[in-house]
């Protein structure tokens, strides 16, 4: 090769060099700012294991949650908050916990199966629900010592049951009711069907159900404040998520929609 022609490859070697490290650089400046973005958003899915009386409320939030944060999915599972926690403390696979009452969750703080500290989301007190029509003349506490009527209440174990049979002791009321339920929800479709003439649940589900009960207020005096606890779980597979759920519920857009369900600040 002539000394002319190697000087003519040599220099096209260094200008396809230096033009393929140039593109290289930007390429690379760009796949890394787009793995940084998505890195920093959370996604992917979290199962939320919620207390009965949250299903409305948490149904809308979740919801709201996926729609401001795509490609995510927020599985809920509710039922009474004592048999969610059973359930996570035998390794059911749950992200977030959200109760009825402290004494569940602090169960769940004692086991180590929360992340953090709970925060306190929302509040709810006892009401008296009756079918539409209120065909049991229903006026008042007293009548969950009438055997006349057809009555239930929650079961003691559960929040509703608990919280129920303390406002009858308040009261000086001895129950007699006929259905012990597994949870809010369950006793409330039953006075919705008309099988009972009153349950003693919380304002929201009266709310809930709409046209198809009355609500009875529960005197003061008598009632009992229901306070829900919320946390992520120390065994979630996708914490991140479940940390940016729970900040959710916790923020004035969650607390929002916890407001136009009846529920009050916690």
């Amino acid at each position: 090769m002539s000394t002319n022609h190697r000087v003519r490859w040599c220099l096209g070697a260094l200008l396809l060099l230096a033009v393929a490290c140039g593109g290289g650089s930007d390429d690379d400046d760009s796949a890394a700012t787009t793995q940084s973005t998505e890195a920093g958003r959370p996604t992917g899915s979290i199962t939320v294991f919620a207390a009965a009386s949250l299903t409305d409320a948490f149904g809308e939030m979740a919801t709201t949650f996926e729609e401001e944060h795509s490609g995510t999915t927020v599985e809920l599972n509710f039922g009474a908050s004592s048999a969610l926690r059973e359930q996570i403390l035998a390794g059911a696979p749950a992200d977030v916990f959200a109760s009825a009452n402290t004494s569940n969750m602090d169960q769940l703080v004692d086991a180590d199966a929360v992340d953090g500290d709970p925060e306190t989301f929302a509040a709810n007190q006892l009401e008296i629900a009756v079918p539409a029509g209120n065909p049991g003349d229903v006026e008042g506490l007293d009548a969950f010592g009438d055997a006349d009527l057809n009555i239930g209440l929650c079961a003691e174990e559960v929040p509703c049951g608990q919280f129920g049979r303390e406002a009858l002791a308040n009261a000086g009321v001895t129950p007699a009711q006929d259905t012990d339920e597994p949870d809010v929800r369950s006793l409330l479709t039953k006075v919705e069907a008309g099988d009972l003439d009153a349950g003693l649940v919380y304002h929201t589900d009266v709310l809930a159900a709409g046209d198809a009960v009355e609500g009875v207020e529960v005197p003061a005096e008598f009632n009992v404040i229901a306070k829900y606890p919320l946390a992520a779980l120390a065994a979630s597979g996708n914490a991140e998520l479940a940390s940016a759920f729970v900040g959710f519920v916790l923020s004035d857009e969650g607390q929002s929609i916890l407001e136009s369900y009846g529920f009050m600040p916690g």
